[in-house]
């Protein structure tokens, strides 16, 4: 089994809506996400997903929160915009462009330099 990460970033803000905290207000972050997607056949080059296009996949998924409030873009309109739920909304829209040649294996998002979540589908 082959393993890839690649890794991106975007810089977005967010309130968490019941948090009992300060996070409850508005405040942003510098979000640094890796995807991992995994596969056991390489292609005639020997590639088992090209590193070039992952990396397009991913940023192509995080464009849209790029410097933006996260409470505002969907689906963060209609659920709380934590690092959780954006993990799994990350992981399943990389599921939806990588289709079938590999399997994403997991997305983690980093909110500060020692803080990040892992999901795994």
């Amino acid at each position: 089994m082959y393993e890839l990460t690649v890794k991106g970033h975007f810089d977005a803000a967010h309130a968490l809506h019941g948090y009992p905290g300060e996070c409850r207000e508005l405040h942003g972050h510098t979000w640094d996400v890796e995807v991992t997607v995994h596969g056991e056949h390489l292609d005639a080059v020997g590639i088992v997903y090209d590193f070039k296009r992952l990396k397009e996949d991913l940023a192509a998924v995080l464009d849209r929160y790029d410097h933006g409030f996260l409470n505002e873009v969907p689906p963060f309109d209609s659920i709380n915009p934590t690092a959780e739920n954006l993990a799994r909304i990350v992981f399943e829209e990389l599921e939806e462009r990588v289709g079938d040649e590999v399997t994403v294996a997991e997305v983690a998002v980093w909110e500060s330099p020692i803080a990040r979540i892992v999901y795994r589908g």
